[in-house]
């Protein structure tokens, strides 16, 4: 079984940490990751199987319905998308670079998940909004043909929606470029 995603915003610290507690209490999932962001906000990641991870994400909303910016919950993720999540990935770049930035959190999630399952590359990293005034991007590395499909099909199923701020595609990137 492919692990379950389970993303929730909310404009509020100390409700989005609460709304945390009561998603980490009420089933069996794992905590992937909860942090405050820029602009003031505070984003927690779940994982699990489907059933629970719908319902601690429910139960995370329904805390505050009113201070609960956003939440989905993605099923059959890309393997590589929690470790970019995570930072436990290598930063190595093999072959091209490709960068996706989002508007907002969500959107990186989903745009790292999108491209890893369109083309043969690997996910370096996916960062949520952390002193980047509530953006997001998604790092990929790969053979330049694959990370143009990466990047291209990330972008294409996400335009009607808005939320691509930009993309690059570093053929062949410097070796001392850092990010």
């Amino acid at each position: 079984m492919k692990p379950v995603l389970g993303f929730i915003e909310y404009r509020s610290i100390a409700k989005g940490l609460e709304a945390t507690d009561v998603m980490l209490k009420g089933g069996k999932v794992e905590l992937i990751q909860a942090t405050v962001m820029c602009p003031g906000k505070f984003v927690a990641l779940i994982s699990g199987d489907l059933s629970a991870v719908k319902e601690a994400v429910e139960k995370g909303v329904n805390l505050d319905p009113a201070l609960a910016i956003s939440s989905f919950v993605l099923p059959n993720i890309h393997p590589e998308v929690i470790p970019a999540l995570s930072g436990t990935t290598s930063a190595e770049v093999k072959g091209s670079l490709g960068i996706i930035e989002t508007v907002d959190a969500t959107s990186g999630v989903v745009a790292g998940d999108i491209a890893a399952k369109a083309a043969k590359v690997h996910l370096i990293e996916i960062r949520l909004a952390r002193g980047m005034g509530g953006k997001a991007f998604v790092y990929l590395c790969g053979e330049l043909s694959a990370v143009k499909v990466a990047v291209k099909t990330a972008c294409d199923r996400l335009a009607d929606e808005g939320v691509i701020m930009a993309s690059s595609i570093i053929a062949s990137p410097h070796p001392k470029l850092t990010f």
